[in-house]
């Protein structure tokens, strides 16, 4: 299998199966704005999703089910001003297509009309299938995203790692085939044994992209804030940080109150 990355000028659904079949890893990460959007663009992630995990970076939510429709909206259409590569993918927020798949299709042509998403993505497999079926009928792409599901955290009553057993581990398969049969272009799997990685990823032609999942993934997504170290307090086993801007921002905000207060700030070159 070749492993020769290919140069996109956009990505879309039919690059990251691309990928997959030519064994090229697809970097995904999460963007909420403009500017941190431009940045990752820039850098030449394949795929940004705005996660309904802004709910917790952004606004200080323990969960993620307070995010509305309307504010996964506005974080969308930020991000996508901002993006000239990357696939963009929107959370369809808690609430907003679980029960009725016409509230589903609503749901997801608001935000591609209104914030020029690519894609959409939602959490969950059988349970969800009808509302997925709607939303590609009206030729919307949809990411499914199975294994630890943050908008069920309250069935689940824990952020632990899903699917160990091997019922819960076939039932993920099979709604993996499912979603696949469906027309979902890619799953999100997230907190499952990186052995039940490796057997969806088999099991499926459409890419698998893991966050705490493990290598076997066809991908890897991580929140924007954990990467850099913006948050210091979430230490999964795993997260790798490439940065440590909570405490180098701390400190550079230290200074600048330092030079304020001391009169050093602005100098005579500082000014008009």
């Amino acid at each position: 299998m070749s492993t020769a990355k290919k140069e996109y000028k956009r990505v879309t659904v039919k690059s990251l199966v691309d990928m997959k079949k030519h064994g090229e890893k697809i970097s995904m990460l999460t963007a909420y704005d403009y500017s941190m959007a431009k940045i990752v663009d820039a850098a030449k992630v394949d795929v940004i999703l705005v996660g309904d995990s802004a709910s917790n970076v952004m606004a200080g939510y323990e969960t993620t089910l307070p995010i509305t429709l309307d504010q996964m909206i506005y974080h969308a259409s930020s991000v996508l001003r901002a993006v000239k590569r990357a696939l963009v993918v929107v959370d369809i927020p808690f609430g907003s297509y679980q029960s009725d798949p016409k509230e589903a299709l609503r749901s997801a042509i608001r935000i591609m009309k209104e914030s020029r998403a690519h894609a959409v993505k939602v959490e969950g497999g059988e349970e969800i299938k009808e509302s997925v079926k709607r939303i590609l009928n009206a030729g919307v792409p949809v990411m499914g995203h199975l294994g630890l599901t943050p908008q069920a955290i309250y069935k689940f009553g824990t952020y632990t790692v899903r699917a160990k057993e091997e019922e819960e581990a076939k039932k993920l398969i099979a709604d993996a085939k499912l979603l696949e049969r469906l027309g979902c272009f890619a799953i999100v799997l997230e907190k499952i044994p990186a052995e039940l990685t490796k057997r969806v990823s088999e099991s499926i032609s459409i890419p698998t992209i893991g966050i705490g999942a493990g290598k076997h993934a066809d991908g890897q997504v991580l929140v924007i804030h954990d990467l850099l170290g913006m948050t210091h307090e979430f230490n999964p086993r795993f997260l790798r940080r490439y940065m440590n801007l909570y405490e180098e921002m701390g400190n550079a905000i230290s200074q600048y109150v330092d030079d304020v207060k001391s009169k050093d700030f602005p100098n005579d070159e500082e000014q008009y």
